[in-house]
C-alpha cells in the first residue's frame, strides 16, 4: 500500500481535494492531530494518526510528535538498497511515499507584534526535518511544500501511477529552496546582527517583470519575508506589467518625496532625480516639478507623498509619464481620469520607507552597508557672509536631494525647487556647469547650490559665481584646499558652509 504522510498548519480546500486525490487513488494518509480530524471531519477514509504509526502519543504542548524512527525510516529508505529494506522491515517501519507539509507561519507571525517567547513558538522543527528527509530521498519520495504543486503530481500520477523522477528532484529543490529562506528569517530574527559572519537571502518571488535592464534580459521581483519596506508591499492599480528599470526608479522617486512633510513631488529617469519640489499642495508641487526639467520628466517615474487629486490627474494627464506612485487608496473618479491613458502604470504604495540595510551585488560578492538616512542640519559657516533664513530652508530641501543622485553629485535650487541637477560624472566641474546651465535656463537669481562632496578645486565655486545668480552654497568641506574655495567665496560675495558629512552615491 502507498501512503503518503500530511501535516499542515494551513488546511484549506487545495488540501482537501488533493487529500481525496489521494485516498480515492488507495493511498493511506498518515497524520498529526490537528491534520487528522480535520481530513476526518471532511470524509478522508483510510487515515491514521502520526501516534498510530510511532506508537508513542504527541507531547511537550506538540513541540515533539513527528521526530520517530517510525516515520523517519519509511521516508529516509533507499529503496535500491536491499539492506536498507531488509532493516526497515525488521522494525516494522512503513515506507512513506508522499510528504505534505506546511510550516508554522513565522514569516506572518514575526511581522506581529508578539512578544519574543510566543514568536519561538512558531520556529517549526518537525515539519523542516521531515521535507528534508523526503527531499533528500526523492529518488523515491515526493515532497510537497507548495500547494500549487498538487495538480502536477496528480497529474503525474494519473498518467504513470507515481510522480516521476524530474518532478521529484524539483520538487525537492523546491523544499531546500524553501527551508533555506525560513531558516534565514529565523536566524536573522533571534541573532539580531547587522553584519553576521554569513549572510542570508529570505526572499520570495512576488512577479516576473516585463524584462530586465534591457529587454533581452529576463527579470523577476522578489520581496523580503524578513523586513518591511514601502517596495514590498504596493499594489499596480492599472498600467502595462513592470520592468526591472521600473522598480528601481520607483524605489528612489518614493525616498525622495517621503523625505517631506509638506506636499512634494519628484520626477526619476534612470534612477536619478530630475525634477524635486515642494508646494502648497500637490498641484503646485507637480507643476513646479515638471517646470524643473521638463525634457526629462518624459517617460519618467513620479512620485508624490500625498493623495492625487481630480485637478493633479487631469494635469498628469498631458505629459507622459511611465509610472505615478502615490501613498494609500486612490478615489474612484481620480482613477478613471488617470485610466484614459492606457499604458500609464499606477502604482499605490502602502507602507512607509523603513529600509535596514543597502545590498550591492558585485560578481562573487555582495557589499552591504547602512543606508544614509541622514537629515541632520548641523552646519558651519565658513565664509564672511552668513545665510539669509530662505537660503537656509532651500539649502537643506537640497540636501535632501543631493543624497539620491549619483555621484558626483551637485544640486541647484531656488526656494524649494530644484532647477539644476547633475551627477554622475567623473569629475565635480563637469556636474557643477551641467546643474548651473540647467538653472540658469530658468532662473537667474537667488539661487543655492548643494554638493554631496567636498571640492577639491576651487573651480566649483567660480563656476557658482560665473552664473550670477548663487548667492548660497552648501558642502561637506574635508579638502585639502578648502581654503582656496573659502577665499573665493569670499570675493565674490557667497556664503558657504560645511556641514561635514559627504552622501556619496555611486
Amino acid at each position: 500500500m502507498k501512503r503518503a504522510l500530511i501535516s499542515v498548519y494551513n488546511k484549506n480546500e487545495k488540501l482537501l481535494d488533493f487529500s481525496y486525490f489521494l485516498d480515492k487513488k488507495g493511498y493511506q494518509i498518515i497524520s498529526t492531530d490537528g491534520t487528522y480530524q480535520y481530513l476526518k471531519k471532511n470524509g478522508i477514509s483510510n487515515i491514521i494518526k502520526v501516534s498510530d504509526v510511532t506508537c508513542f502519543p504527541e507531547i511537550l504542548d506538540g513541540r515533539l510528535k513527528t521526530i520517530h524512527p517510525n516515520i523517519f525510516g519509511g521516508i529516509l529508505a533507499n529503496r535500491y538498497i536491499e539492506k536498507h529494506i531488509k532493516s526497515i522491515q525488521s522494525k516494522k517501519i512503513f515506507l512513506i511515499d508522499i510528504v505534505v507539509i506546511s510550516f508554522y507561519p513565522f514569516f506572518e507571525k514575526k511581522n506581529e507584534s508578539i512578544d519574543f517567547n510566543s514568536i519561538i513558538e512558531f520556529i517549526d522543527i518537525g515539519g523542516p526535518s521531515l521535507l528534508r528527509a523526503a527531499a533528500k530521498n526523492f529518488l523515491h519520495v515526493t515532497a510537497i511544500t507548495d500547494n500549487d504543486d498538487y495538480s502536477s503530481v496528480q497529474k503525474e500520477i494519473c498518467h504513470y501511477g507515481t510522480t516521476s523522477l524530474s518532478l521529484r528532484k524539483k520538487l525537492a529543490g523546491k523544499v531546500f529552496n524553501f527551508t533555506a529562506a525560513y531558516d534565514s528569517a529565523i536566524s536573522q530574527h533571534i541573532l539580531n546582527d547587522k553584519f553576521p559572519v554569513y549572510l542570508h537571502y529570505s526572499y520570495k518571488r512576488r512577479i516576473n517583470l516585463r524584462y530586465g535592464e534591457n529587454p533581452h534580459q529576463e527579470a523577476a521581483y522578489y520581496v523580503s519575508n524578513i523586513h518591511r519596506g514601502a517596495m514590498r508591499n504596493f499594489s499596480q492599480l492599472h498600467g502595462k506589467k513592470l520592468s526591472f528599470n521600473n522598480i528601481k526608479d520607483m524605489d528612489v522617486a518614493w525616498k525622495v518625496v517621503s523625505q517631506f512633510s509638506e506636499p512634494a513631488c519628484c520626477t526619476v529617469k534612470h534612477s536619478t532625480p530630475c525634477g524635486v519640489a515642494l508646494g502648497k499642495n500637490v498641484v503646485e508641487a507637480f507643476q513646479k516639478t515638471y517646470y524643473a526639467d521638463s525634457i526629462s520628466s518624459f517617460g519618467g517615474i513620479m512620485a508624490f507623498n500625498t493623495s492625487i487629486t481630480k485637478e493633479l490627474a487631469k494635469e498628469i494627464n498631458h505629459i507622459f509619464l511611465e509610472v505615478i506612485l502615490a501613498p494609500g487608496k486612490y478615489e474612484e473618479d481620480v482613477l478613471r481620469i488617470l485610466k484614459l491613458k492606457k499604458n500609464i502604470r499606477i502604482i499605490s504604495i502602502n507602507e512607509p520607507i523603513s529600509n535596514k540595510l543597502e545590498y550591492i551585488q558585485i560578481d562573487g560578492g555582495i557589499l552591504v552597508q547602512e543606508p544614509d538616512i541622514h537629515n541632520d542640519e548641523d552646519y558651519k559657516i565658513v565664509t564672511k557672509k552668513k545665510f539669509l533664513d530662505k537660503e537656509i530652508r532651500s539649502l537643506f530641501f537640497a540636501q535632501k536631494v543631493v543624497k539620491h543622485v549619483k555621484s558626483n553629485a551637485i544640486v541647484v535650487a531656488k526656494g524649494i525647487q530644484t532647477l539644476g541637477i547633475s551627477g554622475g560624472q567623473t569629475n565635480r566641474i563637469w556636474a557643477a556647469r551641467q546643474a548651473i546651465d540647467r538653472a540658469l535656463e530658468k532662473s537667474k537669481e537667488d539661487l543655492v547650490l548643494v554638493s554631496d562632496a567636498f571640492f577639491p578645486f576651487r573651480d566649483v565655486v567660480d563656476e557658482a559665481a560665473r552664473s550670477g545668480g548663487i548667492r548660497a552654497i552648501l558642502q561637506p568641506g574635508g579638502s585639502l584646499r578648502d581654503e582656496e574655495s573659502i577665499k573665493a567665496c569670499d570675493d565674490y560675495g557667497i556664503a558657504m558652509a560645511f556641514t561635514g558629512k559627504r552622501h556619496f552615491k555611486h
